[in-house]
């Protein structure tokens, strides 16, 4: 296994730790490390909405793949955090 994909796996496990213990000390360090701007961050979410819910899976899919790997690391915070909201009592 690459180094890489053995960060990956422990990013991804802190993820899922994360999600069990509705915890995001976790996933807020990975994000208030990154470079972008709050505007960068509401306009990838803003775009990420907007593609999600049209019909083109493709178009979607050319989007998500262009994005950088910061993009992504807000993109599954923002998941994270949604689905826990979603899932609230």
């Amino acid at each position: 296994m690459s180094d890489a994909q053995a960060q990956q796996d422990q990013i991804d496990q802190g993820v899922m730790d994360t999600l069990r213990e509705r915890d995001h000390s976790i996933l807020a360090k990975q994000v208030d490390s990154l470079g972008c701007s709050h505007n960068d961050i509401i306009e990838l979410l803003a775009h990420y909405l907007a593609l999600s819910e049209q019909e083109d899976d493709e178009l979607f899919d050319d989007w998500f793949d262009a994005l950088s790997k910061e993009q992504h690391t807000v993109l599954k915070v923002f998941e994270v955090y949604r689905g826990q909201y979603e899932h609230q009592n």
